[in-house]
Formats: C-alpha cells, sequence, structure tokens
C-alpha cells in the first residue's frame, strides 16, 4: 500500500525538480558581443539563428544569437533551457526544403565565409548556415561529429547542398564517412550536393614539410597534422561523396613567385593535383589564391550554378 501511494509523490517530486532545472539560469551573464566563434569554438546546434556552441579549451557551453550576442553560458542543460524558452523547438517557423552549409578551413573562421553567403542569399537561396568548428583545436572526426549534431537537430525534411573550403571539405567527407557507418536520423539521404572550394582530397605537401618544425603542429592542431604526415591514417575514415560534387582548384602558377613547400601547379596552399577526386562531375581552375577562392565572383558563380543544378 504505502509503495503504491508513493508513485504520485515522487512523479510530482520529479516533475518539480526537472522544472527548477529548467528555469535555472546558470552563472550570471552579461549580454555582450562576441567574435562569434574564431578558433576556440565548435557549433553543436542552430537554431533559427541562435548558435550553441562549446569551448574547445575550456568545454564550457554558451548561445548566441543572431547578432553574435552570447544570452546564456556555463553547462549544456542550461543554455539549451534557455534557448527552449527562446525559441521552442515545436513552433519553429517551417525550415526551408535546402538549406546550403558553409564550411571555412583551416586557421579561418565563419567569417570568410560571408560574401559568399550574402551571394547565396541574393540568389535565391532560402537559408544559409556558416558552421563554425575550432579547426585548430581538435581532430577532424571531432569536427565531423559537431557538424553531424547540427545537421541531426535541423528539421527532418531539410535537404543539405555543402559549400566547402579547405579543411571544411575534409570535414565533409568524413561525415559522409560516418553516416555510411550508421546513420539512424537519415542525414545521408538528404545530403544533395557540394562544391569543394581548394580541398586538400590527397592531402597536403605544405603540411607534410612543415610538420617536422613541431610549430605547424602547435599552431595547426590534430587537424593540421592529419592533413599531412598523418594524412594515410585519416583517409581510412573519408568517404567519396556519393552525391554530386565539384571541385574548384586555384592556380597561380604563371606568377612569378611560387610557395617552394608545395609541388606543381596551384593556389599557394594546395595544389592542383591534390584537389582532385575521382567522382567528380568536373573540376574547374582560376587564377586566385587559396584564401580567397570563396570571394572570387567567377567561383561564386559556377558553385551558385552547380547547386542550383543538383
Amino acid at each position: 500500500m504505502e509503495s503504491y501511494a508513493q508513485e504520485p509523490i515522487n512523479a510530482q517530486n520529479k516533475a518539480l525538480e526537472q522544472n527548477k532545472m529548467d528555469k535555472e539560469p546558470g552563472p550570471l551573464n552579461l549580454e555582450w558581443k562576441t567574435g562569434g566563434g574564431m578558433q576556440f569554438w565548435t557549433d553543436h546546434l542552430h537554431r533559427q539563428g541562435y548558435r550553441l556552441q562549446q569551448n574547445a579549451i575550456t568545454g564550457h557551453w554558451r548561445l548566441l544569437d543572431a547578432d553574435n550576442i552570447r544570452i546564456s553560458w556555463g553547462k549544456r542543460s542550461t543554455c539549451e533551457a534557455v534557448l527552449n524558452r527562446k525559441c521552442p523547438e515545436q513552433t519553429t517557423k517551417a525550415a526551408p526544403k535546402s538549406t546550403i552549409i558553409l564550411l571555412h578551413g583551416l586557421m579561418r573562421t565563419r567569417g570568410s565565409m560571408s560574401s559568399l553567403e550574402k551571394e547565396l542569399l541574393s540568389q535565391g537561396f532560402p537559408e544559409v548556415i556558416r558552421f563554425s568548428y575550432a579547426s585548430t583545436r581538435g581532430a577532424i572526426s571531432d569536427h565531423a561529429a559537431a557538424l553531424r549534431e547540427v545537421l541531426e537537430n535541423l528539421p527532418a525534411e531539410t535537404e543539405f547542398r555543402f559549400v566547402g573550403h579547405s579543411m571544411g571539405n575534409i570535414v565533409v567527407r568524413h561525415l559522409v564517412g560516418d553516416l555510411e557507418k550508421e546513420d539512424s536520423k537519415k542525414v545521408l539521404p538528404r545530403c544533395k550536393s557540394i562544391v569543394m572550394l581548394g580541398p586538400p582530397n590527397q592531402g597536403a605537401t605544405i603540411a607534410r614539410r612543415l610538420a617536422p618544425t613541431g610549430v605547424f603542429g602547435w599552431i595547426t592542431g590534430a587537424g593540421g597534422l592529419e592533413l599531412g604526415p598523418e594524412w594515410e591514417k585519416l583517409k581510412k575514415n573519408l568517404a567519396t561523396p556519393g552525391f554530386p560534387f565539384a571541385i574548384i582548384a586555384g592556380d597561380v602558377s604563371s606568377q612569378v613567385i611560387q610557395n617552394p613547400l608545395t609541388e606543381g601547379s596551384g593556389d599557394f596552399v594546395v595544389s592542383v593535383e591534390e584537389a582532385k577526386l575521382e567522382g567528380a562531375q568536373w573540376l574547374r581552375t582560376v587564377p586566385v589564391l587559396h584564401s580567397f577562392l570563396m570571394d572570387d565572383p567567377s567561383v561564386q558563380k559556377w558553385t551558385i550554378e552547380f547547386l542550383k543544378e543538383h
């Protein structure tokens, strides 16, 4: 008799405790403008402009709004509770059928993809997400796992199209490899196309040559080393996309000054040969340096044409 009477009381106490946790304000937060990510923060959740991020050094979390203002920080549960109050998942606006995911490269930030985002929006693409990840503070598998989490938490009917710069493409290839092994949320069938800008699809000679200095690994982290001396190990986890993909590589071989740390024609960082990947619908070259590929008008034009065709 006593055990039966205790059940509703326990359930009520549990509900009250959960309600208390949901309303827990967490650490004192002063709403202030942030840089949006830089090299220490990785996105794990996107919802109508809000971004849930984790710090790669300290491990703590924060919630940013569309203007990069920090509105909560501390534990993940605390930030998610704030997000659910401000933007309940069940009441979010209807998701666009297609979302473009932009991924920056090694030692870059989501800001490097802002010009391309503006052009995509001007051309009628309904939603663009600039994925931010701590490229110099983690392995490529970590970045792929975070990207997967972002995709899995977007509405189930959303289709994904990617544009990656440099390492960003390797993150996508790792994601695809992971999804081919296990995909309970059915993300892979919704991945429709990708345009790769300056992708080190065969690893990077420059990373292999700089790695012995020790400074390279200290600056670029595990991901940078994976593109160089650890490439053979990394590539076992990479997949060639089964959906349509195209490659745009820089070729500044006509310039007098060349980078002695690379081989053959290339963009001063990644060679055309390193950018190649069997199965690409096409590979085009432009006389543009690696760091500026995403800002070049012809690159943006080709990118938009391919995304519209696929």
